[in-house]
């Protein structure tokens, strides 16, 4: 069974400018549905948009991966009036309905977890023709008429004997190929239900939804840590192993300055056992240089989507991002810093990075603190 994800992203946003784009937690909001996908069940994941901008990203981002795809939405499926069914049918006929499941995955419904969308795929693989997520929400509703509507007012019940309402989240739909060319609805016929946690019922329409979600997701990815054992340690570069600062000329970047005390701890924290990787969203020659020297061959550059390339780095590794410490300084660092297993940033940090790191450095970047970083985990990991 060939399974299709589908992510409509459109340019304009009423509500949020960009919103699409902007970072939610360091990522662009739209990455933290599509890095879910990529390691889901699904086989391939199209991201279909009108914004040239997206697509030059994708298709220099996601370079580790092949299930990531674009599709170019027309201006007819992208404008205001057009509806999600319009802009799937048009991606399907495209391809010639060149799947056996359709999986739509709202690009603004960062809550969804992979577990998530292959519940979905596996309700349309056993006997139903479609599904959907929902949440079980134990609210009481009322009806206009000032009556209410799924409760008794005379015999309130407690919570954890109501059964509350199953309300859509709109997070994930899935369906069969035959059902959606007989409904052209992304749902239809037999349909099965997979429930959500309630906080993904959360919509983005404004700042103070953004700034709720945000903090949700952060809760969210430190409640999942676990206390490990650190077998890796990754590094951004810009104001972790330099103070930030660069230098040019008119030929482009010139120098940057390097603590050598920091390649000694390094040195020394692989004799322990503990692989080095380097992680930076610049593409620099002069970091490359400086790594070869340190003779740290995992090194990755231009990384814009950090988080998502470092899952894929711990499932090729088979390890869990528990065993995973970080060190970064800055808000593209952030979902990382909330994620491994234990997190670092310099003393001199941006101040997200430093309310969110679990440890704060007392050396300042490209002044010792990788080397006082490397003495932590050394002396944690002793316990194991």
């Amino acid at each position: 069974m060939k399974k299709t994800g589908f992510i409509p992203l459109r340019k304009g946003s009423k509500g949020i400018p960009n919103k699409n784009k902007r970072k939610m937690v360091g990522r662009p909001l739209f990455t933290w549905v599509l890095g879910e996908a990529i390691f889901s069940d699904l086989d391939e994941v199209y991201v279909a948009t009108d914004d040239q901008d997206i697509i030059d990203f994708i298709e220099k981002e996601y370079h580790w991966t092949n299930k990531v795809k674009t599709f170019l939405r027309s201006e007819e499926s992208a404008s205001d009036t057009a509806s999600t069914e319009f802009a799937i049918l048009e991606f399907s006929e495209a391809i010639n309905y060149n799947f056996d499941g359709f999986c739509l995955l709202q690009a603004t419904s960062p809550f969804t977890k992979k577990e998530d969308i292959n519940a979905c795929l596996d309700k349309i693989s056993n006997n139903y023709d479609s599904a959907l997520t929902v949440v079980n929400t134990h609210r009481f509703t009322w009806n206009e008429d000032g009556t209410p509507a799924n409760y008794n007012i005379n015999s309130r019940p407690r919570r954890q004997d109501f059964e509350g309402l199953l309300i859509e989240n709109g997070a994930v739909y899935a369906t069969t190929k035959d059902a959606l060319q007989e409904s052209k609805n992304r749902i239809s016929n037999n349909i099965a239900l997979v429930k959500m946690p309630e906080e993904s019922l959360h919509e983005i329409d404004s700042e103070n939804d953004w700034v709720v979600v945000e903090q949700l997701l952060i809760n969210r990815q430190k409640k999942e840590r676990k206390p490990s054992e650190i077998t890796h340690v990754v590094l951004d570069v810009d104001g972790v192993f330099t103070d930030g600062n660069i230098t040019y000329t008119k030929e482009g970047e010139h120098t940057k300055n390097f603590d050598m005390r920091d390649g000694m701890g390094l040195e020394i924290l692989r004799e322990f056992g503990v692989e080095v990787i380097v992680m930076t969203s610049e593409a620099s020659k002069l970091v490359a240089k400086r790594m070869d020297k340190l003779k740290i061959k995992n090194l990755h550059l231009g990384v814009k989507d950090k988080y998502s390339l470092l899952q894929s780095i711990t499932k090729k590794e088979n390890i869990s991002i528990n065993n995973v410490a970080y060190l970064g300084d800055d808000v593209n660092d952030l979902t990382n810093i909330c994620s491994v297993g234990w997190s670092l940033t310099p003393n001199n940090a941006t101040d997200i990075v430093k309310q969110h790191a679990d440890v704060v450095l007392s050396k300042n970047s490209g002044a010792g603190a990788i080397r006082e970083a490397c003495q932590f985990i050394i002396n944690y990991n002793k316990r194991f």
